[in-house]
C-alpha cells in the first residue's frame, strides 16, 4: 500500500474480476475506493473459493482496502443514490469504475448530467454490448486452440483469467490518464474497455494476428516454448522444473551445468549450426536437443542443480502447488508485498498489497476487505452530506443497509 493517489475518491459499481481489480489497484495506491453492492451482495458475493464458513475468499481478495456501502439497486431511490454517489462533487471525486451496461441508470449520458466532468471507466464484454466473460472471449481469440499437446484434439481453457486481469489494469491506467487530462482541460470522459478488445489487441501486439494472416495459425506444442528453447523436464527424484534458455548466456550456462557440451557440439557439427548464436535454431531442432537434456536431467536432483543454476544465471522455475508457493520466500513467505490481515471470513492470512515497490516511499501494510455495507452510514454522511435523520429514513425504508444487512 502506498499513498501515491491519496485524496482521490473512486466509486466502484462492478462485479466479478476486471472492474474490482481496477478498484483494487487504485486502492493499493492510496485512493479511497467506495464499492456499492446490492443489499445481501451482488452476483460475485458468494463466488468460490469459499471459507469453511461459506464466505467468499474470492470476493474478499478482490475487495480488500475498499469501503463498502449496501444499496437496494432494484428500487428507484436506491438507483438514484448510486448515481449520486458516482457523480458526487469534489475536486478529487467524480471517478467511477463500473461494468454496468452502457445504457441504463448508470449510463454516462445520465451520470454526466449530474457531473459533466465525470471520469468513467466502463468494463464491457463485447464492444457491441453483448455479454462475455474471460472464458468466452478467450475461446474466440483462439488461445485454447494453442494450449495443450498436439495429440489432444480438445481445446484447453486457461485457469488464469488473463483478459479480466489485463482489463482491470488497463482500466486503472485509463482512469488515471483521463484524470490527468481533466486537470488540464476540465473535461469529463467515458472510457469503454471491452474484454474482447483487450484480448484482440493483445494477440495482435504479440504477433499472433500477423502470423495467422501469413497463412498459418500457430499449432499447439505442449509445454515447448515457441521460438526458443524451453520445456518441462523431469529430474532424478521425481521433481519437475520448467526451463528456459533464451539468451546466449542462459544457453551457455545451462549446457555447462548439465555437462553436455560434447553431445551438443556434436549435434551442431552434424547440422552445421550454432545454437548459441540463434535461439530460433534451438526451437527448430528441439526434437534432437530434448533427448540430450532429458538424459542429463535424469541423472541430477534439484539439490544438485540449484546452486549451479543460480551461479550461472540459468532461467528455471519449479512446478509446485499453491500451498508450496505460499512457503516460497521469493513469492509469498517473507515477501514485503504481503502482510497478514483479517478478513470478513474471520481468517487471517498473507494479504497482497501493491505488487510494485517504490523504494523512496514507505510501504504500508495491506488491509482486509470490509464487511458488506460496513461503511454505508459513513459514505452517505461524508460523501453525499446526508443528515443522520435522512440516513435513518433510508435504513427504515430498506433502501440501504449496514453490515449484516442492518
Amino acid at each position: 500500500m502506498y499513498d501515491l493517489l491519496k485524496g482521490l475518491r473512486v466509486v466502484e459499481g462492478s462485479a466479478f474480476v476486471a472492474g474490482p481489480t481496477c478498484g483494487l489497484y487504485l486502492a493499493q495506491l492510496g485512493a479511497e475506493v467506495i464499492r456499492f453492492d446490492n443489499i445481501g451482495g451482488g452476483p460475485d458475493f458468494r463466488r468460490w473459493p469459499l471459507s469453511e464458513g461459506g464466505e467468499s475468499l474470492y470476493w474478499e481478495g478482490l475487495n480488500k482496502s475498499k469501503k463498502s456501502i449496501a444499496i437496494d439497486l432494484s428500487r428507484p431511490q436506491g438507483r438514484e443514490l448510486a448515481a449520486r454517489l458516482a457523480a458526487a462533487p469534489g475536486d478529487e471525486g467524480g471517478v467511477f469504475v463500473t461494468n454496468f451496461p452502457v445504457e441504463g441508470f448508470l449510463s454516462y449520458e445520465k451520470l454526466s448530467t449530474l457531473r459533466p466532468d465525470l471520469i468513467c471507466a466502463r468494463v464491457m464484454g463485447w464492444a457491441d454490448g453483448g455479454p462475455a466473460v474471460d472464458y468466452t472471449v478467450n475461446s474466440a481469440v483462439g488461445v485454447p486452440m494453442l494450449n495443450g499437446f498436439p495429440e489432444e484434439p480438445r481445446p484447453v481453457n486457461n485457469v488464469l483469467p488473463a483478459w479480466d486481469l489485463l482489463t482491470g489494469a488497463y482500466a486503472a491506467f485509463a482512469l488515471v490518464s483521463a484524470l490527468h487530462a481533466r486537470q488540464r482541460d476540465g473535461k469529463g470522459r467515458e472510457i469503454r474497455i471491452p474484454l474482447s478488445d483487450i484480448a484482440a489487441t493483445t494477440m495482435a501486439n504479440l504477433g499472433y494476428l500477423a502470423e495467422s494472416l501469413g497463412g498459418q495459425d500457430r499449432q499447439r506444442m505442449g509445454n515447448d516454448l515457441f521460438g526458443a528453447f524451453g520445456r518441462d523436464f523431469l529430474l532424478k527424484g521425481g521433481r519437475r522444473i520448467m526451463l528456459v534458455a533464451i539468451t546466449p548466456r542462459q544457453w551457455k550456462g545451462l549446457i555447462q551445468v548439465l555437462e553436455i557440451e560434447a553431445p551438443v557440439a556434436a549435434l551442431e557439427a552434424e547440422l552445421g549450426v550454432s545454437f548459441a548464436a540463434d535461439e530460433g535454431l534451438r526451437f527448430d531442432h528441439r526434437v534432437r536437443l530434448f533427448p540430450i537434456f532429458e538424459a542429463a536431467f535424469a541423472r541430477k536432483t534439484l539439490e544438485d542443480l540449484k546452486p549451479s543454476f543460480d551461479q550461472e544465471g540459468v532461467c528455471w522455475g519449479p512446478y509446485q502447488p499453491m500451498s508450496a508457493a505460499a512457503e516460497d520466500p521469493r513469492l509469498i513467505k517473507g515477501n514485503p508485498v504481503f502482510s497478514d490481515a483479517t478478513h470478513p471470513s474471520g481468517r487471517t492470512y498473507p494479504t497482497a498489497g501493491f505488487a510494485g515497490t517504490v523504494p523512496q516511499d514507505e510501504r504500508r501494510p495491506a488491509s482486509g476487505a470490509a464487511r458488506l455495507g460496513e461503511h454505508t452510514d459513513e459514505v452517505l454522511a461524508q460523501v453525499l452530506k446526508l443528515s443522520a435523520g435522512e440516513i435513518a429514513k433510508l435504513h427504515d425504508a430498506g433502501v440501504v443497509a449496514g453490515p449484516e444487512g442492518r
